[in-house]
């Protein structure tokens, strides 16, 4: 499958790229994890302006969409910069409170939508089966919990622990809070936020991959040894063509995913999240063997990708449980390989 995006979206994937290379992400992902939310505040309302939390909302809630593949399009990006915060969450949020109002559960979606798609509040999400853990409560101005047929309004602040990375900051929801819906519109709701979710993580990993591919060749060409570039050493090379390679290959299973996305089943947006989520894993381990001791050190920038990686691999459940999503029912009597997973 070849996928190319037109021309309106390859500018607004610069447009993306230019701001996000001036707002210095790097320094603003160090800052949230620190706890120091200012600086991600200040990257939130710039991405509001070029209309990213505008895509998953309809016309009737101040939104442009759904449109799952400029959402691709812009987590893309999101990921290759290392954007800290609940990006993801914010979207699943919407596409949840989206769905219960074409179930005709709407109160929610009036009160709610209209803020997130203006980005003036940042929400976080906690769906069943994914973990106990929702990303940034205490960044977050609306968290979600849907647990038990509801959809509850979480109350009070909580107590962050930390994650394997750090501006990934996990906190269980406080019990108890306002129920804004329950019923039947609960679970399929639920279901069609995870598949965002998946889309939007599944493109994050596209660009933290290419991240590291791109700030490891640059090294490589740089390091010398026995007086030459390690990245002419041939080993060096198909290392990295084989990085290239799996990124080229998940690309179009992401793509493909948002494409048909609002169809049923699992199977194409599972594929994208193990292809984005493996590809990604691989840029990460052949970036810090072919960094050296270097790669192991935090206060080096690459650390911020290399573990981003890591957490996204797991995130809204395990490789294993996409894994088995992705494949064909299997025959009575067998069983497939399902596990639960965490947000980082």
């Amino acid at each position: 499958m070849r996928f190319l995006l037109d021309d309106e979206r390859r500018a607004f994937a610069r447009s993306l790229d230019g701001l996000l290379t001036a707002a210095d992400t790097p320094a603003v992902a160090r800052a949230w994890a620190a706890g120091d939310h200012a600086p991600g505040a200040a990257v939130w309302r710039r991405l509001a302006d070029t209309g990213v939390f505008t895509l998953v909302a309809g016309e009737e809630y101040e939104g442009v969409g759904p449109l799952p593949v400029d959402v691709a399009v812009a987590f893309v990006e999101l990921g290759r910069h290392a954007v800290p915060g609940p990006l993801v969450e914010t979207a699943a949020a919407a596409a949840l409170l989206t769905r219960l109002a074409e179930r005709g559960v709407t109160a929610p979606a009036k009160r709610l939508l209209p803020s997130l798609v203006a980005g003036e509040t940042r929400a976080t999400l906690a769906l069943p089966g994914t973990g106990p853990y929702v990303l940034d409560a205490d960044a977050a101005s609306l968290v979600l919990a849907v647990e038990a047929g509801q959809v509850r309004l979480a109350p009070g602040t909580v107590r962050v622990r930390a994650s394997r990375d750090p501006p990934r900051r996990l906190a269980k929801p406080l019990p108890g809070g306002e129920v804004l819906a329950s019923g039947p519109a609960v679970a399929g709701a639920a279901r069609w936020a995870l598949r965002w979710a998946a889309l939007a993580t599944a493109a994050q990993c596209l660009g933290v991959g290419a991240a590291l591919l791109d700030r490891t060749v640059a090294y490589v060409k740089q390091r010398t040894q026995f007086g030459v570039p390690v990245g002419s050493f041939q080993a060096v090379k198909h290392r990295l063509a084989d990085v290239l390679v799996g990124l080229e290959f998940a690309r179009p299973l992401v793509f493909g995913a948002a494409v048909t996305l609002h169809e049923e089943g699992w199977g194409d947006v599972a594929a994208a999240k193990v292809a984005a989520a493996e590809a990604a894993y691989r840029s990460a381990r052949a970036a810090l063997q072919l960094h050296g001791a270097i790669g192991y050190s935090s206060a080096y920038d690459l650390s911020l990708w290399l573990l981003k990686a890591r957490a996204l691999r797991g995130a809204w459940g395990s490789v294993s449980h996409w894994r088995g999503l992705s494949l064909p029912p299997a025959p009575t009597g067998s069983r497939r390989p399902v596990s639960p997973g965490h947000p980082g």
